[in-house]
């Protein structure tokens, strides 16, 4: 193994290239400053990886390709080692999802590389750079598609930080479109698919602060009240419509527990919330409210309205059947709550009577 202290000419000639990328990179990056930072990145990341200088010198090469670069650009940032490991690791999460894979300065083509499918570089480049990094600490090393997921989201929904953290925090990419649903037997084939993927399998209500056990009017009632939480784990395109939406039906009044409108699939969708384990007569409730709505409030410019049952526990077996049996487009999923506080921890908590008392002792 060579030393650090005496790198030979090879390593020179390659630092001295990344010195004239980089210059050529701060030129174009007053235009596209995040696109063609990412670009050097991404190059700088894959010279790591294919040259094989840790091989070579060991780990210690790192600080010196920091130390080297820093001295020539002292005002620059981004060249510590942590941020030249996010470059490299950068390079490994997405090589093998990236379609049109460009040639690069300074690399040469490889007929025995299989050409990576999955996103452009035009897209991967245009997240920014802070969200690849959360990116990258939650999934280096996963299934290659499930970093790629989460840039597809980001991209197509325009994800804050905060909000793509939250999103693989409560494991998105397991839980989006799983829902169980006649949505292929009951619409045509590109609605089929939009509305599957507004659907979650289960939906974490865990912004809710609920006191165990519970009735359902006091899960409703605190949806509601965090209806903006409620609609950010509901997914991308929902409107909220009302709660208790009233409809009059013949001589009748139905009230719908929540009615939703989705820009996506371009279509009312009627949510129903039960908590308790999933019936199959639910799904009669349900198709009839979804039946009036397409009958009442659709127009000519809607697509059909979709049901969505949100339960507490369900039978997929018993669901699938159940789903079978019905003539409207219905999905059936399960919810969680993580801040349930039960009554007997609730008893043995002070009030806050209890602590202003003592407080004031």
């Amino acid at each position: 193994m060579a030393t650090l202290e005496k790198v030979d000419e090879s390593y020179l000639s390659w630092i001295r290239q990344i010195i004239e990328r980089y210059r050529s990179s701060q030129t174009k990056a007053a235009v596209k400053v995040n696109r063609e930072m990412l670009r050097f990145y991404w190059s700088l990341g894959e010279d790591i990886v294919r040259l094989k200088w840790e091989s070579v010198y060991g780990d210690g090469i790192l600080e010196r390709i920091s130390s080297d670069l820093k001295q020539q650009f002292p005002s620059a940032k981004g060249f510590s080692v942590t941020n030249l490991n996010y470059m490299k690791r950068f390079f490994l999460t997405y090589n093998q999802v990236v379609e049109n894979r460009p040639q690069l300065v300074g690399n040469s083509s490889d007929p025995n590389h299989p050409q990576p499918v999955g996103i452009s570089f035009e897209q991967l480049f245009s997240v920014p750079w802070g969200h690849h990094r959360y990116i990258i600490d939650h999934f280096y090393n996963a299934d290659p598609d499930i970093p790629l997921f989460y840039v597809r989201q980001t991209i197509e929904h325009g994800l804050s930080r905060d909000t793509l953290l939250n999103l693989m925090d409560a494991n998105l990419h397991l839980r989006e479109g799983k829902a169980i649903s006649n949505f292929e037997q009951q619409l045509p084939p590109l609605q089929s698919d939009l509305a599957k993927q507004i659907t979650r399998d289960p939906y974490q209500f865990d912004f809710l602060t609920i006191q165990e056990p519970y009735e359902e009017k006091a899960l409703k009632d605190q949806l509601v009240q965090n209806v903006e939480n409620f609609l950010l784990e509901m997914g991308t395109g929902f409107a909220y419509m009302g709660r208790e939406y009233r409809l009059v039906v013949g001589n009748t009044e139905q009230f719908l527990d929540m009615l939703f409108y989705n820009t996506k699939t371009h279509s009312y969708v009627v949510v129903e919330v039960k908590a308790r384990k999933f019936e199959p007569g639910d799904l009669g409730q349900l198709g009839t409210y979804v039946v009036a709505v397409d009958e009442i409030l659709r127009s000519e410019q809607d697509n059909q309205t979709i049901g969505l049952l949100i339960c507490k526990t369900k039978d997929e077996v018993l669901a699938q059947y159940a789903l079978k049996a019905s003539n409207q487009p219905i999905g059936v999923s399960e919810y969680t709550l993580n801040q349930i506080l039960p009554e007997q921890l609730k008893e043995a908590l002070p009030s806050v009577k209890d602590l202003q008392e003592h407080l004031e002792k």
